[in-house]
């Protein structure tokens, strides 16, 4: 109910900015809501992309002498990141953080990052978010109401389950994998063999503890923060995305800003990516020593088995010449 209050009234203010751009006014920042700008990310308090995003609110505020600042949902309190997206879109909230898999469908460009196998390390990842690859990518969501702020990591995508170890795609033959509300993790998981089920990241511990399904595939670190680790015990490395988080803002918020300000907040989400990776690089470590600690018996795969599983999916998607072409620069970064 909360949830629907904040989008209702969100929605309300961006009927309300749309009608006064009608007539040619220009409407204040954050009218009603006193500078405080609003961001929701899914993950928990202390996640690294909540870290930067907070850094991003410290530092405007600092700046701007507290005219400006964030409001920060964390822990999923205003829903999914599909519902993010939209709400950003339509101003009822300003800034949204989402996994790149979310943003597939609306934004064809995105499906360049989730690709399996695109990329062969988080260095190579961050190589070519921070060239031109990134840069394209950023500037393509102007076209459906949002700004590209920033490329965060995603760490390495891996198999866990409450089954077995998993060391080549014959494995998951049957099992019940969640994936992201993605057509590419979905397609993926079925040329492995699994059942692939879509379902929301707050949706996954209780998936697992009703058997409702057999596991799912993250990075440690959201493995360990959302406490899977308790109802998987095995953990496959099989690294087969990295694909990153992207920062966004709601192109109302953009066009309210003055250019000062618009400055401000380019500079700022640009050197957030650096706050973001080094609680990231720390973070995944500790997380990866706590999950071993707590008894998970991980494993290394057959790589070499699971590109060539998932080789035919991959030469679909590049026979769009857009894809194609970002893959291309993307691996000439490697």
């Amino acid at each position: 109910m909360k949830r629907r209050r904040f989008i209702a009234a969100g929605l309300g203010a961006a009927c309300t900015t749309a009608a006064t751009a009608a007539t040619g006014a220009v409407p204040a920042l954050a009218a009603g809501r006193g500078g405080s700008l609003t961001a929701t990310d899914v993950h928990v308090g202390d996640y690294p992309t909540v870290q930067a995003v907070r850094w991003i609110g410290e530092t405007l505020e600092r700046q701007t002498q507290g005219r400006l600042r964030i409001r920060l949902y964390h822990s999923g309190q205003l829903g999914r990141e599909a519902e993010a997206i939209d709400m950003a879109r339509f101003g009822a909230i300003d800034f949204a953080r989402v996994y790149s898999g979310a943003l597939n469908n609306a934004f064809p460009l995105t499906r360049a990052l989730c690709l399996p196998y695109v990329f062969d390390s988080v260095a190579h990842m961050r190589r070519s978010m921070d060239g031109e690859v990134g840069q394209a990518v950023l500037d393509g969501f102007s076209e459906r109401g949002l700004v590209g702020l920033a490329i965060y990591d995603s760490g390495a995508r891996c198999f866990y389950n409450a089954r077995r170890p998993i060391r080549t795609p014959a494995d998951l033959q049957g099992m019940k994998i969640r994936v992201p509300v993605s057509d590419i993790f979905i397609r993926l998981l079925r040329q492995f063999g699994a059942n692939a089920t879509p379902l929301s990241l707050g949706e996954v511990y209780s998936g697992m503890e009703t058997r409702m399904i057999d596991g799912a595939e993250n990075n440690i670190r959201s493995f360990h923060s959302s406490r899977h680790f308790e109802a998987a015990r095995y953990w496959s490395q099989s690294e087969h995305s990295y694909a990153p988080d992207v920062l966004l803002l709601s192109q109302r918020t953009w066009d309210a800003f003055d250019p000062a300000d618009r400055e401000r907040l380019r500079d700022a989400a640009r050197r957030s990516v650096t706050v973001m990776r080094d609680a990231w690089d720390a973070s995944e470590a500790a997380a990866r020593q706590q999950v071993l600690a707590a008894g998970i018996e991980a494993n290394e795969v057959d790589i070499a088995a699971f590109r060539e599983a998932a080789a035919p999916l991959l030469a679909e998607y590049r026979r769009d010449p857009r894809i194609d072409a970002l893959y291309a620069r993307i691996r000439a970064t490697a």
